[in-house]
């Protein structure tokens, strides 16, 4: 699984799937069972952690290292607004404060975790050293992708909805697709980048099924290391992934029907934002529904 450092070598990308690409639902359309790569990897992490997140809904606070991802996302995908010669890196970090401006705007959470000025522009030069990362291992100027935070979705043969956002869509001349995620956190140890691997390979099968067409490439960019993960999956690799999921689904469904959403303790615990409710640390979880209410599997469509 190769590991590279660089990749200026890339190939001309252009736009071409748009096709590919589905509204989200109105908030009234009738939503059924559904399953994203966040959630997917929540409950093979932890189904205690799924059940609050899916179907008590708990809510989590911003923190500087969440924050810092949604704004190199944000700023990202602001620089392929800008025509292909712009593109540089003083473009990038020209757009920073305003992008900062508008999210916190849109999210007061966000504009609170910083206690004065100087605490936020130093945490803004964290951003900015991410975002000066990017530019040593692609050349903006040389890409023009095919959809930026693209929304997709299928339904599989079983009635479940599988869905997510994908960072980048890139459709070489030929019509190969490449299928790119920005990450602003650590790049995975070796061992554990089949796991790292599972989002991409998720997204690979939701374009397979809604177009027949394999990507040909799977590209995670771990922004603040300067390390690309890629990945080249087949068929076989997809259909694998697609009875991964359909296990893990029948999974959940069993936890739900059981009301068994137990905790799996791991070192990833001291991170988590429900420590406090969960019994493995003495807490107590919300009550779940009572039997005979319903119980709905279906995701947050902006999860």
């Amino acid at each position: 699984m190769p590991r590279l450092a660089a990749n200026v070598g890339a190939l001309l990308y252009r736009c071409a799937v748009e096709e590919m690409v589905l509204e989200v639902a109105e908030e009234s359309a009738p939503h059924g069972p559904s399953l994203s790569p966040s959630r997917a990897a929540d409950f093979m992490t932890c189904p205690l952690l799924y059940r609050f997140r899916v179907i008590d809904r708990l809510p989590e606070p911003p923190t500087a290292a969440t924050a810092r991802g949604t704004l190199v996302h944000a700023v990202l995908e602001k620089l392929f607004d800008l025509p292909a010669a712009d593109r540089t890196p003083q473009a990038a970090r020209g757009l920073l404060t305003p992008e900062w401006d508008r999210l916190a705007a849109a999210e007061p959470d966000l504009a609170a975790l910083f206690s004065d000025d100087a605490e936020r522009t130093d945490w803004l030069a964290s951003a900015t050293a991410i975002l000066d990362a990017y530019f040593t291992l692609e050349d903006p100027r040389r890409l023009e992708p095919a959809e930026r935070e693209c929304y997709v979705e299928v339904t599989l043969e079983s009635g479940l909805r599988l869905r997510g956002y994908i960072d980048r869509l890139d459709v070489a001349p030929g019509g190969e697709i490449r299928i790119v995620d920005y990450k602003t956190g650590r790049a995975p140890r070796e061992a554990y980048e089949a796991s790292a691997l599972f989002q991409m390979k998720f997204y690979a099968l939701v374009l397979w099924r809604l177009r027949g067409q394999v990507p040909r490439l799977l590209q995670l960019m771990y922004l603040a290391e300067g390390e690309i993960l890629r990945y080249a999956p087949d068929e076989s690799d997809l259909l694998a992934t697609e009875r991964k999921v359909a296990a893990l689904w029948q999974a959940i469904e069993r936890a739900r029907a059981a009301g068994d959403w137990r905790p799996r303790p791991s070192r990833l615990c001291d991170w988590c934002n429900h420590k406090a409710l969960c019994p493995e640390f003495g807490g107590t979880p919300p009550p779940l529904p009572q039997p005979g209410q319903p119980v709905s599997l279906s995701e947050n469509p902006l999860d």
